[in-house]
């Protein structure tokens, strides 16, 4: 049932095209990592970037290549990409309070930002993005209407993903309040919950 949902997606919202780019952006600990390695496991890709508690554990673009599809007669090939975390600054004492060292925290912190600034150039190579936000968090941040800004005046379609349903104090309803302009759908993506519905909403809203 998942893969048939997910080749009708791509069937619909890509046509024609070869090739296609999907971009995850969000902040730092939202399950983008989580999410991408879970979108690539239903595609048949396998887990490809790491997921840690640590803020910015990705600090490049994590690429999952060339994932073949076939639907109706069209054979895509997608490239997934897992995004750096966008955040305004990057302090490495947030590191230290992970016990890191502070050597290499303030290496790790240097890393982080190339990475966000990464992430702000590639908007000019995805076809389409998925906003992350942890539903356990305000949504309504700098960051956040900053992230939604960019990908909107690039005429880039938006799909919000309302993550980490399964934890307590999850409050998805937030994100569709703080941003009813798009469409958003709550899943878990550890879990593995509403998945099914994450890429039926796909097909409608951005089909």
């Amino acid at each position: 049932m998942v893969f048939r949902v997910i080749k009708q997606f791509f069937a619909r919202l890509f046509g024609g095209r070869k090739e296609i780019s999907l971009g995850l952006y969000g902040p730092p600990n939202t399950g983008k990592s989580t999410l991408a390695n879970r979108i690539s496991k239903d595609f048949g890709g396998g887990e490809f970037t790491k997921v840690s508690e640590i803020p910015h554990e990705t600090r490049m673009v994590k690429k999952k290549e060339k994932l073949v599809l076939e639907s109706n007669g069209h054979r895509i090939n997608m490239n997934l990409l897992d995004m750096p975390g966008i955040a305004t600054r990057v302090d490495y004492k947030d590191f230290v309070k992970y016990g890191m060292a502070a050597k290499k925290a303030k290496n790790r912190s240097k890393e982080a930002t190339k990475g966000i600034v990464e992430a702000i150039k590639w908007l000019d190579n995805v076809d389409a993005c998925l906003v992350v936000f942890d539903s356990t968090d305000n949504p309504y941040t700098q960051v956040n209407v900053t992230i939604l800004g960019n990908l909107e005046s690039k005429k880039i379609p938006i799909l919000l993903v309302a993550n980490k349903v399964d934890l307590k104090g999850a409050k998805p309803e937030r994100v569709k309040d703080a941003f009813p302009q798009y469409p958003c759908v709550e899943i878990s993506a550890k879990q593995g919950k509403n998945m099914d519905a994450l890429y039926e909403k796909i097909v409608k809203e951005l089909a």
